[in-house]
């Protein structure tokens, strides 16, 4: 998605998006998922132009670009900077047992105190994977980045990386605000593979001629911010203090929290990343809770529901589940059907369907179930951040994804028990805003923002809090007779 905001009131002009729905997956094997770094650029050129077309805006007056992307991918390539293999994404799981035993190796200790992670099912566990089972491709490799390192190199021909970057592969000692040279050590490889480091804002290279000309945008333009799309997310909402709390709901459903300390969970159900305003001198980390299978069983449900007729859309679903009371009466879904989730210590459990009277059941119980499940799954992780000790006052979303649907606004609110502020914004949005600041267009945090603007509140109701919260409780036993 591509989004052209306007300096003088850091508002969004237009938007697109290329595909119109969502990108395929690579899944050669259960539990893996590659994409062709590739196809990103293809629906980024698209993105760009149709951007452009429906703004009344000169692409020359494009003064400075921001990236947000897809977390904890690899993508590696040789010296020619060319792709030598798909990359690796963020909810492939071949990595974890790789993962698990350099926690056992390093040691509970140095993993929570210098890593606050266990290295997991990370980008450094997917890039040892690639040294163990394909030992020609790793010789080749003169540098390996995350998603939005790969863009930013074919926008302006440099690989470099960043902080925030570096922690969400799993590569950063927050006790030396360094790359871990004992992980690095531990899995084989060398610092030479990793790409340098720039700020998140700031000038990290510019346009080159190629890149202007497939763009329709001019050469030289900066590129002055980069961050991983769910720190981007927080951004975007003008989430950046301590006690801050961003959501989204797309593909994977997320919950992250600022906080100034280098919290993590003993068990790394929960992952702390360094956050975009994160200086040596004020500490700024993001807690961030995961869960796999959000709108992604949603898309499934969208696909299978109709057998050979035409597929819901979205808003009819919505529909559909609101004529359904809550609590789906009786149907619980588990939604973890997207690969090992985190917040179960990288288990697999799959989704799965509970108490499906087929007399009685129908497509509106599916869909009002789902999204109940979905915000269930989140309400589980989201008790992990409160244990260690996080507080959350308010929840803010972009008025996209999940949070269009009033049901789930419903489900989420009263399960959550935290009031949601929704806004005018989107992961696009607040990197174009995050682009300019780091090119110096606005001269404060305050100046980006003023566009900002909430479009709704919801708080939670006692009399739905408590249906919704002995919903939940059967849905929890019902994991629990799983886990």
């Amino acid at each position: 998605k591509a989004s052209l905001v306007d300096a003088s009131t850091g508002q969004s002009l237009a938007s697109a998006q290329s595909p119109s729905e969502e990108m395929p997956m690579i899944a050669v094997h259960p539990g893996w998922a590659e994409q062709d770094p590739a196809m990103w650029w293809k629906h980024l050129v698209l993105s760009v132009k149709n951007c452009l077309k429906k703004s009344a805006a000169h692409p020359g007056e494009v003064q400075a670009i921001g990236i947000s992307y897809q977390m904890h991918g690899l993508v590696a390539v040789d010296k020619e900077q060319q792709v030598l293999r798909p990359s690796i994404i963020w909810c492939d799981s071949r990595a974890v047992a790789i993962g698990q035993q350099a926690a056992e190796t390093l040691g509970e200790q140095y993993c929570l105190e210098h890593l606050l992670n266990s290295p997991g099912n990370f980008t450094a566990s997917k890039l040892r994977w690639v040294r163990d089972n394909e030992p020609d491709v790793f010789e080749k490799i003169h540098k390996v980045m995350l998603p939005g390192d790969y863009i930013a190199m074919r926008l302006s021909g440099d690989i470099v990386t960043t902080d925030t970057g570096l922690s969400e592969g799993i590569f950063w000692d927050y006790t030396s605000q360094s790359v871990s040279e004992k992980l690095l050590k531990h899995y084989g490889f060398g610092k030479e593979l990793l790409p340098s480091m720039v700020p998140v804002f700031g000038v990290q290279g510019t346009l080159t001629k190629e890149a202007a000309e497939a763009l329709g945008l001019k050469e030289g333009v900066r590129i002055a911010y980069r961050a991983g799309d769910q720190p981007n997310n927080a951004f975007s909402l003008n989430v950046l203090k301590a006690g801050e709390t961003a959501a989204t709901a797309g593909t994977s459903g997320v919950i992250y929290s600022v906080t100034e300390k280098n919290a993590y969970d003993p068990k790394s159900r929960v992952n702390t990343f360094v956050h975009v305003n994160n200086h040596r001198d004020r500490r700024a980390n993001g807690v961030l809770l995961c869960v796999n299978g959000t709108g992604i069983l949603n898309s499934w449900l969208r696909r299978n529901t109709r057998g050979a007729g035409a597929p819901y859309d979205y808003a009819h679903m919505n529909n559909l589940a609101a004529q359904v009371p809550a609590g789906s009466e009786g149907l619980l879904i588990l939604p973890f059907g997207n690969g090992a989730e985190r917040i179960f210590e990288n288990r697999t459990l799959n989704a799965s369907f509970h108490g499906l009277d087929f007399n009685h059941h129908s497509d509106g119980h599916l869909f009002r179930a789902a999204q109940e499940g979905i915000v269930f799954a989140l309400k589980y992780g989201f008790d992990i951040l409160q244990e260690m000790g996080l507080e959350t006052n308010v929840i803010r979303a972009g008025h996209a994804n999940m949070f269009l649907s009033p049901v789930f606004r419903e489900a989420f609110v009263n399960t959550i028990g935290a009031p949601l502020e929704l806004y005018n914004t989107d992961g696009a949005t607040g990197a174009a805003l995050g682009a300019g600041l780091g090119a110096g267009i606005f001269e404060s945090e305050q100046a980006a923002f003023r566009g900002l603007k909430t479009i709704r509140v919801e708080a939670p109701v006692e009399s739905l809090a408590m249906q919704y919260q002995a919903a939940y409780a059967k849905w929890k036993l019902q994991l629990n007779q799983i886990l």
